[in-house]
């Protein structure tokens, strides 16, 4: 997993990897968006869907923690056990808006990302056991809070992006 030494290299890291994934949406209409192709294992608004569920999730991690509240990750809901009925949730809770609309609730998303990292010492961000969440997150192993933002935005950024790209290729 790629490493970081400040705030600034992390942030540049996600917009570069935002900006290339969310550009591949600019011209797929509407009326395909919700468009299954056998060969991609996302419709282009479960792919937005599944971003938009995963940063809102860790953004909810450190509110929570910050209003003092004990966080469970994945959600309240679900165990890391139950990922495949997570991401159904995510569908069911964002895939019926439109393309634009899950565009905007990305980018807030990012934006607000960017401001929690600004927030935090860079202790907080790069050494381990600075967050509960983020401890609580892994049985077995110890990550430091920027390991969870990076594979929460630009891991799959770049993984969701060769998907939609592929999707193109077949539908457009």
């Amino acid at each position: 997993m790629r490493t970081y030494e400040t705030k600034e290299e992390l942030k540049e890291a996600i917009r570069t990897a935002f900006e290339k994934y969310i550009k591949e949406f600019d011209h797929i209409p509407e009326t395909l968006k919700d468009t299954r192709v056998p060969e991609v294992d996302h419709t282009p608004a479960e792919n937005l869907s599944y971003q938009v569920g995963w940063t809102t999730l860790l953004l909810k991690w450190e509110e929570d923690e910050r209003n003092g509240l004990h966080v469970q990750t994945p959600s309240d809901q679900f165990k890391w056990n139950q990922l495949g009925e997570l991401y159904q949730w995510f569908t069911n809770a964002y895939a019926h808006r439109t393309l634009l609309e899950l565009k905007a609730q990305l980018r807030n998303n990012i934006e607000a990302i960017y401001e929690m990292i600004d927030l935090y010492r860079d202790e907080e961000l790069f050494k381990p056991h600075m967050r509960t969440w983020a401890d609580e997150a892994t049985k077995t192993a110890t990550w430091e809070v920027y390991k969870f933002i990076h594979v929460n935005t630009v891991a799959p950024f770049g993984t969701f992006r060769t998907k939609i790209r592929k999707w193109k290729k077949l539908v457009l």
